[in-house]
């Protein structure tokens, strides 16, 4: 018996498969890391398969990079691939400014590296990760696990600074045991509730001895690709265009501060 996907489900298979639609042979593509990333990889290698795609991927985690293989997907190392064409990966919140959350998969570090070396970065989300105001998703910190104790009484020190409503500091686990990224440090989630100026909080955050990257993406997405629960599916840019690509009705219109 086939079980039915939720709405929420449905939304990301929509807005995955719409993404693979949008690489072409020849590109080089980094493929992000979650659940909704899950998805493309493997509608992706279904591409690869059956219309023979020549494409050259960088993974953003060790899981992206299994789910690949597994999908017959042609894989690089960043250094190997050089600049990418397209980065194409989820987020946990996005704002007006399309400025992101991301890390709750604990990929924050390899996924802001590709998507830095990127020409262009996609975001696939369904319609709960849209918020007026980041900051409800805990905020993931990657940091050293030499003198972690120091880097959280030092980041406590500067959560007070910021324009937050939350200040809890909450070290990752999994198993019982401190979370490890696929580059051997751990990870803070901060509650912070509300980040009234997430580039500030940005600066802030990486200028803490020990920290080694923060989950705030600032500048580097121009197009979304929004999955709404009714069923449309939505491809939104940063300079405030919008266009509906199946049916159903369109959501708010999501733009960028300033936007005309």
């Amino acid at each position: 018996m086939t079980t039915a996907l939720s709405p929420i489900d449905s939304a990301k298979l929509a807005v995955a498969d719409r993404a693979s639609t949008l690489i072409a042979s020849g590109m080089k593509v980094g493929l992000g890391t979650g659940s909704t990333a899950t998805l493309l990889v493997k509608r992706l290698g279904e591409r690869v398969r059956s219309e023979c795609l020549d494409v050259v991927c960088v993974p953003t985690s060790s899981a992206t990079a299994g789910l690949a293989r597994d999908a017959g997907i042609r894989l690089a190392t960043l250094d190997e691939a050089g600049w990418l064409d397209l980065t194409i990966d989820g987020a946990d919140e996005f704002d007006p400014d399309f400025s992101l959350i991301k890390g709750a998969g604990g990929a924050l570090l390899q996924e802001k590296i590709v998507a830095t070396a990127s020409s262009r970065m996609i975001v696939i989300v369904d319609a709960s990760k849209q918020v007026e105001t980041l900051g409800a998703f805990p905020l993931p910190v990657e940091v050293l696990g030499f003198g972690m104790d120091a880097t959280m009484a030092l980041l406590e020190k500067v959560l007070v600074t910021q324009d937050v409503d939350g200040r809890r500091i909450v070290p990752r686990r999994k198993n019982g045991e401190l979370f490890t990224t696929d580059e051997g440090n751990h990870i803070l989630d901060l509650h912070l509730n509300r980040i009234g100026n997430a580039r500030d909080l940005s600066l802030a955050l990486n200028q803490i001895p020990g920290i080694v990257e923060n989950g705030l993406f600032i500048g580097m997405c121009d197009t979304i690709i929004l999955g709404n629960l009714d069923g449309s599916v939505e491809t939104i840019t940063a300079s405030g265009d919008k266009a509906e690509t199946s049916g159903g009705k369109r959501a708010g219109n999501v733009r960028p501060a300033g936007a005309e």
